[in-house]
């Protein structure tokens, strides 16, 4: 890369410009001409760069790997390297390797304001495809031609906007008059859905009673290509339309595309291009609609485990016996670890859920219950993890039973300190830490044998849903909950 961005260096800023233009204009040229473009710029007289390549939508690639920032010597790329010594257009045919397919390599130079060589952009197409192009109309082949002499001249770097052209899409061709000169078979039948059932060719567009006509007057007037996704019957259409010109050194075996030779510059036609997205699209909105109702029911389940919880704070204020108090306020706490998943599913389509996010808000909820009087901190410190929901739940369920743990124990008979949440994001591994400086731990203290409720909780849900690991220790004057558990990925819930 370091390569490359040194030979562009040297380029003057308007070849520069003038090579931006080209490359975007050369995506939708790969799909209308079915071909493979790479721009090159030459390195010395036996090496060349690519530059930027575009593999077509339309058909399946000649290059099974991109080819951008690779140099290309002789034995890799001759006809390149041909073009490049004779400074001239050369056309030729050879094998791709790996994969051997015969392809016809037309290399163009691409001359920079001061008239020196700068680039070269190669033109490559399948024998295949090349045959299938001769068999189609005239009009069309001739119009393809434009397309390429376009990208070559820079003339197609406003069209790096439009959706690519697929292989099951239709394409059209019109004249300046906007008359159909040529449709593609799938283009044909495309329009027999919304009625069309007559021969489209001679036809005006104001005729098909769409929206082509329309949009093909804006695209001559604006110069621009233009794509619009219009309802038209029961169908959903993406169109795309192209105008075409004449290039300033078209040669003159091209420029017959209408009746008479149209000079540079001279808007001649445009390209249709038509796309049925209606079965994308409903599939889309039922997609939606099932989003919206997982959403809905993810936001009743959450007001409904509030309302829970808002009843056993009730009854926690009305009994007498601190042992139950204690146990219905660790309930409602539990209970409210879960209602805050539900809470993110119900704002997020997405089935991840920022665990940081989650524990900020489980801290949230342990400093609204904590004794008054306490001044006890708490930080939420490490970067976002994104958890599926079902690790999700289990992880704020583990979060809100060690703060509980640290405020109960830890801080049982003290005021002041501190309870800090770790989050380490190992890639394939999440682990998290639980902090405080509170109480110490027992010297005896062994997880496996406490008889703490909370604790189990935690190691049930660490060692049986998460399949994680946890402990307890004293680290200096900080007791360390330490969770550790792989990642699972959406797919595997």
């Amino acid at each position: 890369m370091s390569e490359l961005a040194g030979i562009l260096a040297r380029l003057d800023e308007r070849d520069l410009e003038l090579l931006d233009r080209i490359r975007r204009g050369m995506p939708i040229t790969a799909d209308l001409s079915r071909s493979d473009l790479l721009l090159l710029c030459p390195r010395n007289e036996q090496e060349v760069v690519v530059v930027s390549q575009a593999q077509p939508h339309s058909i399946a690639s000649i290059y099974s790997t991109g080819l951008t920032h690779q140099i290309l010597t002789c034995s890799d790329a001759p006809v390149v390297l041909s073009a490049w010594q004779r400074r001239r257009h050369v056309r030729a045919q050879r094998e791709v390797l790996p994969s051997g397919a015969p392809v016809v390599q037309d290399v163009y130079p691409i001359r920079g304001h001061g008239g020196e060589v700068v680039a070269l952009l190669s033109i490559e197409t399948s024998l295949i495809q090349l045959e299938r192009h001769r068999q189609r109309h005239p009009s069309f082949r001739r119009a393809i031609e434009w397309v390429k002499w376009m990208c070559l001249h820079g003339d197609l770097a406003e069209a790096e906007g439009l959706s690519p052209f697929g292989e099951w899409d239709g394409v059209m061709l019109v004249d300046a008059q906007r008359r159909i000169t040529y449709l593609s078979g799938i283009a044909n039948n495309l329009y027999r859905r919304l009625g069309c059932l007559e021969d489209l060719r001679g036809k005006r567009l104001s005729a098909l009673g769409t929206s082509d006509d329309e949009m093909v007057l804006v695209a001559f007037e604006s110069r621009r290509p233009l794509e619009r996704e219009v309802r038209e019957s029961s169908y959903t259409w993406v169109r795309k339309v192209l105008p075409i010109w004449a290039p300033p050194t078209l040669p003159n075996r091209l420029r017959r595309l209408v009746d008479r030779h149209p000079r540079p510059g001279e808007i001649a036609g445009a390209l249709i291009m038509v796309h049925d997205a209606t079965a994308e699209r409903q599939k889309r909105q039922e997609l939606e609609i099932k989003t919206t109702m997982i959403q809905e029911v993810h936001h009743r389940v959450k007001n409904n485990l509030q309302t829970i919880a808002a009843t056993l704070r009730m009854q926690v204020r009305r009994t007498q016996d601190p042992a139950v108090a204690d146990a219905l306020s660790e309930a409602v706490g539990r209970i409210l670890s879960v209602a805050v998943i539900h809470e993110f599913l119900s704002l997020k389509e997405s089935q991840t859920i920022n665990i940081r996010d989650v524990s900020q808000r489980i801290v949230g909820q342990n400093r609204g219950i904590m004794v008054p009087g306490k001044q006890i901190s708490f930080s939420v410190e490490g970067p976002a993890i994104y958890l599926p929901s079902q690790q999700a739940t289990s992880c704020a369920l583990v979060v809100n039973e060690l703060v509980q743990n640290a405020l109960k124990h830890g801080f049982g008979g003290r005021d002041q300190g501190h309870i800090r949440i770790l989050l380490t994001d190992g890639g394939d591994q999440v682990r998290l830490e639980i902090r405080d400086n509170g109480t110490p731990l027992p010297a005896d203290f062994d997880l496996d044998k406490s008889n703490s409720m909370g604790l189990q909780i935690v190691r049930t849900l660490v060692e049986g849903d998460l399949r994680g690991t946890v402990r307890m220790e004293n680290q200096g004057d900080e007791v360390v909950a330490a969770v550790s558990f792989p990642k699972i990925t959406v797919a595997e819930e």
